[in-house]
């Protein structure tokens, strides 16, 4: 799980960041979960939701620890 938290952090370009450390990767053996929130995290969140990556992106704590419980199950 990747947690990036801040008021001022372009989450657009963290989000881009992690897809195009995934695609660099290749085949990902782990989910991925990323907690974006801050500035543009609704586009961020769009952007790892769009990258059809087995990425999965949350804004609330609370979703992103839903997604993880999911994932390990």
């Amino acid at each position: 799980m990747i947690n990036i938290f801040g008021g001022i952090v372009r989450c657009d370009r963290v989000a881009q960041g992690v897809v195009d450390a995934c695609n660099n990767i290749g085949d990902l053996q782990v989910p991925i979960i990323v907690r974006l929130q801050g500035t543009n995290a609704d586009i961020a969140q769009k952007i790892i939701q769009e990258s059809g990556l087995k990425v999965h992106a949350a804004i609330l704590l609370q979703e992103a620890a839903d997604l993880v419980n999911q994932a390990i199950q």
